[in-house]
Formats: C-alpha cells, sequence, structure tokens
C-alpha cells in the first residue's frame, strides 16, 4: 500500500490517467460483455486505444475537478454559505460528494458522451438522460464515500466505482432485455 500512496502522491496526475485507463475501460468491456452475454469490446483497433486515452483523459479532469470542488466546497464554508456540519466528516464528504455531482457531473458526461461518439463515429447524446440519473443514486452516495477516505486513495476509489457502475449498467440492460424476451411480457 506504501508504494500505491507514494506512487499517486508523487505523479498524481499519471496515477489519475492510468487508473481510469485501466478500470473504466474494464468497466466498459464488462458492461459491454455482460450486455451481449459474450466478452465483447467497446470497439475495434484504434477505437479501443482511443478508449483507452479517453478514459485516461477523464481520469485527469477528475482530478482536477476533485482538487477544485473540494477548495469551491471550502470557500462556501468559510463564507458561512453551508452549514457547519457539512465542515468535517461524513457531512463533509458529502457536501464535496453533491457539488462535484450536481455542478461538474452533467458536463463531464456530456464531455465522455462526445469523446465516445468521436471515437465510434455516432451522432446525438442517446442515453445521457440515464447517465445524468446516476449522479443522483449512484454516484453521489458512492463519492460520499470517497471523500470520506484520505485524499490519497480518492482517485483509485473513483477509478474502481467506474468499474462497479459498469458492472451495475450492463447486467440492469441484461436482465431488462432478458425480461422483454419472457412470454408474460411479450406484445400479443
Amino acid at each position: 500500500m506504501e508504494l500505491y500512496i507514494s506512487w499517486v502522491t508523487q505523479d498524481p496526475l499519471l496515477s489519475a490517467a492510468i487508473q481510469f485507463a485501466v478500470l473504466g475501460t474494464l468497466g466498459e468491456i464488462i458492461s459491454i460483455s455482460l450486455q451481449k452475454s459474450r466478452i465483447s469490446l467497446p470497439g475495434t483497433g484504434w477505437q479501443m486505444a482511443a478508449k483507452i486515452l479517453a478514459w485516461a483523459l477523464l481520469g485527469i479532469i477528475i482530478k482536477y475537478g476533485f482538487a477544485g470542488m473540494k477548495g469551491f466546497t471550502r470557500a462556501l464554508l468559510d463564507h458561512d454559505m453551508l452549514p457547519a456540519f457539512l465542515g468535517s466528516g461524513i457531512g463533509w464528504a458529502f457536501a464535496v460528494s453533491l457539488f462535484t455531482n450536481i455542478l461538474v457531473g452533467p458536463q463531464m458526461m456530456a464531455f465522455h458522451r462526445l469523446e465516445d461518439n468521436l471515437i465510434l463515429g455516432k451522432k446525438g447524446f442517446a442515453g445521457i438522460t440515464r447517465a445524468w440519473w446516476t449522479l443522483i443514486w449512484f454516484w453521489i452516495p458512492a463519492h460520499t464515500i470517497t471523500f470520506a477516505l484520505p485524499a490519497d486513495y480518492q482517485i483509485g476509489l473513483a477509478a474502481v466505482w467506474s468499474l462497479v457502475l459498469g458492472i451495475i449498467l450492463g447486467s440492469s440492460k441484461t436482465k431488462s432485455k432478458n425480461e422483454v424476451l419472457t412470454p408474460a411480457n411479450r406484445p400479443v
């Protein structure tokens, strides 16, 4: 664990990029594989390499976003614009998570969708509303846990959460697809 802490402390942007490149991409692979019920990749050849780089860039954006939103939350507390109980412990973690996911999350997801569209040659923002809902039911609670940890662990856990969400979304799409195919749900 000391080696990990040393790495993320000495190379914060590179470590964020690598953690998201690996875990975010793996989450996407697992999600697509679950949806298709076979091992599948979210692109081929250069697209896969571009997706890895897109996740790496996202890791750097998230690293900056975390630092910025902590400063934003601290400034609100310093100006007595938030209740004092949000200044430490789980209250602090919740406040930073809430502001991060409400003020940065939607734009970051739209940017990530734009990256995907450019890589895969798609247009539009189909499914973005579903992605935005994850900010409420998944990311705010998940990042409350994230921001309750020491800072050196936060980006790593955020990357793990990307993997977890990929599994959840892949499983839910598979379940929905299977439910539609059952005899009781088929249209007559």
